[in-house]
């Protein structure tokens, strides 16, 4: 297969040169660079530093003068440039290095003409653009992490990576739902089914560099090995979320009107799996884990579950 070609566009201006071996070598493990840009008034003080990346690296410069105060020059340089570098149908994707939400436009733009996104910026880059992005790196806690180790956590990093018990949750959610038999899942798929629900996941975040290693912080996990694979498997999952929707499709077939309250909902399923617990299938409330069954209506006021119609089983006449 032939390796993708990208553009590499910096914003100078949110970008520090200090992160431009980082940038490049990640960007490097997607495919080859073709385009080397970096945008905006390098006279300033704080720009001068890039002077000597831009020639070790090959980086072309687009120098740009901000001429009226309040106006950004550089971001409407290299939205022009991306769009031109689109139209010329020579590279498959792009990386816009910078921290600015302004270019989250952009980033949804190219990739609704099919080119992949990767995004690198800091922790301080807003979420909207992160998340318009395919991949987004945190280059400054990869610099971290070279520097020998993270320095302790502030409300901004806090923010900007998905905390370990919301990401357990997604876990557990991802392997119910799309996993075999809703219990077990190939890392390698794993991994992958995280990273689209949140672009900006990496394992680097957090202090790992094996993602078999990272899983070991779940107690609701245990891991599978064999020669060529590794595979995740939820604890005490006997029973499938498929398996537990199906005892409650019969149990509210039985109710009158088919309609039972949550509580005592609960304590029927406790009858059928005395092991049951929401937490298991990733959720941390049974309401919550009842919102998102297709078979199910729930009236948050009465806190009472209803069937569906097209679930509901007739009675045969004899």
């Amino acid at each position: 297969m032939e390796e993708k070609k990208f553009a590499l566009l910096i914003d100078a201006d949110n970008i520090s040169s200090k992160y431009i071996k980082i940038i490049i070598e990640e960007l490097s493990k997607y495919g080859t660079i073709t385009y080397k840009r970096l945008y905006g008034d390098l006279t300033k003080p704080n720009n001068r530093s890039w002077k000597d990346a831009l020639l070790s690296h090959s980086i072309n410069p687009v120098q740009q003068y901000n001429y009226t105060s309040g106006k950004n020059s550089t971001d409407s340089a290299m939205i022009i440039d991306a769009m031109d570098i689109l139209y010329s149908g020579s590279v498959n994707g792009f990386c816009l290095a910078t921290s600015d939400s302004d270019f989250t436009r952009l980033a949804m733009r190219l990739r609704e003409s099919g080119m992949t996104v990767i995004g690198m910026g800091e922790k301080k880059t807003p979420e909207p653009f992160r998340v318009s992005c395919e991949r987004f790196v945190f280059i400054d806690l990869l610099q971290e992490n070279l520097e020998g180790g993270k320095e302790e956590s502030n409300k901004e990093e806090e923010d900007a990576v998905l905390p370990l018990p919301a990401l357990e949750t997604l876990i557990s959610k991802i392997i119910m739902e799309n996993g075999i038999d809703g219990s077990a899942m190939d890392i390698g798929e794993l991994g992958s089914r995280i990273t689209k629900y949140d672009p900006s996941f990496d394992i680097r975040n957090y202090g790992y560099t094996k993602f078999s290693k990272f899983l070991d912080n779940f107690k609701s996990l245990e891991l599978k090995f064999t020669e060529n694979t590794v595979t995740a498997i939820l604890k005490d999952s006997d029973v499938t979320l498929k398996a537990l929707e199906a005892d409650i499709i019969g149990i509210l077939n039985k109710c009158e009107k088919h309609t039972l309250s949550t509580g005592a909902l609960s304590q029927k399923l406790i009858a059928l799996h005395p092991s049951f617990d929401a937490g298991k299938y990733g959720y941390s409330r049974f309401s919550k884990l009842l919102n998102d069954l297709p078979s199910v209506k729930v009236t948050n006021l009465s806190r009472n579950v209803t069937l569906k119609p097209e679930y509901v089983k007739t009675k045969s006449k004899n």
